[in-house]
């Protein structure tokens, strides 16, 4: 090792000053400044202008008093026994209706409400002439 490094001439500064045990206490206020110094002061500069913000408000829709049928079941029963593709999307419409029924959004129940009940029927109608057809073929070709 190089024992320039651990010489005191190394550095071309001063050492640095020695500690007190307490600083000097701050000055109550500085020239020139027109706001008082005080505890925990907190105010507008001189020549700014103050803005009052308002709270936010947060709205909350309650659950409507009379919820609106989401033919749930309806869209099970319909998705395993009569038309699988159709019985997903009742069931999607449902679950909707379900949601929209407990945000309190009555027009969106209503919408997802008739899509689910018109997807069950259809779906029912379609596996009912589906199973029908089947039964038939089956009979005649026999």
């Amino acid at each position: 090792m190089d024992p320039m490094l651990n010489s005191p001439e190394k550095s071309q500064f001063p050492p640095p000053p020695v500690y007190q045990d307490s600083p000097p206490a701050y000055p109550p206020s500085y020239p020139g400044q027109s706001v008082p110094q005080g505890p925990y002061v907190q105010g507008p500069h001189p020549g700014q202008t103050v803005v009052t913000v308002q709270p936010a408000v947060f709205v909350t829709a309650a659950p409507l008093q009379s919820a609106l049928p989401d033919y749930l079941c309806y869209s099970i029963f319909n998705l395993f026994c009569c038309c699988f593709p159709l019985g997903i999307a009742a069931l999607i419409f449902s679950v909707s209706t379900r949601n929209a029924n407990f945000a309190g959004q009555r027009e969106l129940a209503e919408k997802n409400s008739k899509t689910a009940r018109t997807l069950n029927h259809v779906g029912v109608g379609l596996g009912i002439v589906s199973i029908t057809l089947i039964i038939i073929l089956n009979v005649v070709l026999h």
